[in-house]
């Protein structure tokens, strides 16, 4: 019995020192990557940044909400953050026991020159379709490929068609996998895990082609 108390307690201590490694390996990395690419790098949390934008819904889930490894500046003539967010959630057991669920996923933004409505453009999947079911309707297109793909939600139908105009349905057919965000001055991609540092740029040049199928004309009108 000693010796598998021994043996557990020395594979938990290789786990908290490889993981240590591997987020101080992280930490390097993503701080090489903001000097290539000319942007500041912070690897402190952040919960300045969670509040700042806590109206978005991906950053106003759970509590001890902050962000961090945040890379910020411009990035081809956008105002940018990309950074790894933290959130808790809690439960508890049958036994009563409580447990604190931490939560991690990589968040990008691009700020916009002045404000819209809340638009959110997610991955149609069960939850949303029970959603429908309770009365949450999305916003449906003529092209019954998007909206089979997409589920889109605004109080702003106008705005939510200005937006996914023809180009914009095209491009995230072609690009499933994105979770979009506009509210505010804030257009946010979301994902489910925290991307590796060779993932940052490739989805910040998809963050600025989502930005680029924006109508111009949608910045023009007050």
């Amino acid at each position: 019995m000693a010796v598998l108390t021994l043996l557990f307690a020395a594979l938990v201590a290789a786990g908290i020192i490889y993981g240590l490694l591997a987020a101080k390996r992280r930490r390097e990395e993503l701080a090489a990557l903001a000097a290539r690419l000319g942007l500041e790098f912070s690897p402190s949390a952040d919960a300045d940044l969670a509040r700042q934008y806590g109206f978005l819904n991906h950053l106003a889930r759970g509590d001890n909400r902050y962000a961090f490894n945040v890379l910020s500046g411009r990035y081809r003539q956008h105002e940018v953050r990309v950074f790894d967010f933290h959130y808790e959630t809690h439960s508890t057991d049958s036994k009563g026991h409580s447990h604190t669920h931490h939560h991690y996923f990589s968040f990008f933004l691009l700020l916009l020159p002045r404000d819209f409505p809340e638009l959110r453009i997610t991955r149609e999947g069960l939850l949303s379709k029970l959603t429908q079911a309770l009365g949450f309707d999305d916003i449906d297109f003529e092209s019954a490929e998007f909206s089979r793909a997409f589920c889109v939600r605004s109080k702003d139908k106008r705005f939510a068609y200005d937006v996914c105009n023809p180009q914009m349905m095209e491009y995230l057919l072609a690009n499933r996998d994105l979770s979009i965000e506009i509210e505010r001055d804030a257009l946010a991609l979301a994902f489910d895990r925290r991307l590796t540092a060779a993932e940052i740029e490739p989805n910040l040049d998809r963050l600025l082609a989502v930005r680029a199928h924006v109508p111009e004309y949608l910045f023009a009108s007050h």
